[in-house]
């Protein structure tokens, strides 16, 4: 089974402007993933969906895969990115049996850890897995709604749990990694359409950069890591 690496990074960013391009230590956030994703050796190819000119000049020039220009429509604040899984496979001119997202917003995913992930899902009959992490919270246990008076009315009012002991085990889906066949996308009209199977990661590794404070946060995690000889 072939598998492709997609990494769909817009131009635009009101979170954190630019974030694609920000430097992450020497390298821009986007180069950071794709030079890492072409060391592990677990890719036939690294594509890139953008809209923007200079994220695409900086991918291909960091050894990436830029075969086509995403249109803007796709890549507005409010643009669904399972159209933008879509519109890559249809447009992708190679052959495609396992499609892997790979957000360069998780800077300090484990290549290893993909590996097991790309496993994990050949072993079970998933039509998709997904990264997941332990949830601190759940939506049994202290979770509100705020009224626009200010006023907080609790989320789950019949439930009787008042310890977050006794709450149900929640988890967090991640940017990690995502990974499913060109045809499920094509023929689902969500991510969970179908059968999804989790893969627990850390919440070191799965750290996804939002705005300033996960950027920076991301940046000292790295550092920490590196001077511990690549180890959290």
């Amino acid at each position: 089974m072939k598998s492709t690496a997609f990494i769909f990074a817009r131009g635009g960013s009101k979170g954190l402007q630019n974030k694609n391009l920000l430097d992450f230590y020497n390298n821009p956030l986007i180069v950071h993933t794709i030079k890492n994703a072409i060391a592990s050796d677990l890719f036939n190819d690294v594509v890139v969906s953008t809209d923007s000119k200079d994220i695409a000049n900086v991918a291909t020039e960091a050894g990436a895969s830029v075969p086509f220009i995403r249109p803007k429509n796709l890549a507005t604040d409010d643009s669904n990115e399972w159209l933008s899984w879509k519109h890559a496979i249809e447009n992708y001119n190679k052959s495609l049996d396992c499609f892997i997202s790979i957000p360069c917003t998780c800077p300090l995913r484990d290549y290893k850890e993909v590996d097991k992930m790309i496993e994990f899902y050949r072993k079970n009959e998933f039509d998709a897995v997904v990264g997941i992490v332990d949830s601190n919270h759940s939506p049994d246990f202290n979770m509100v709604d705020m009224l626009e008076t200010g006023q907080i009315k609790i989320i789950n009012d019949g439930s009787k749990i008042n310890r977050r002991q006794d709450a149900n085990k929640c988890y967090i889906i991640t940017t990690y990694a995502y990974i499913t066949k060109p045809e499920y996308i094509l023929n689902s009209n969500n991510l969970f359409d179908g059968k999804i199977g989790g893969y627990k990661v850390t919440k070191q590794e799965s750290i996804d950069i939002d705005d300033k404070f996960d950027f920076e946060f991301a940046r000292h995690i790295y550092m920490k890591h590196k001077k511990n000889n690549g180890i959290f």
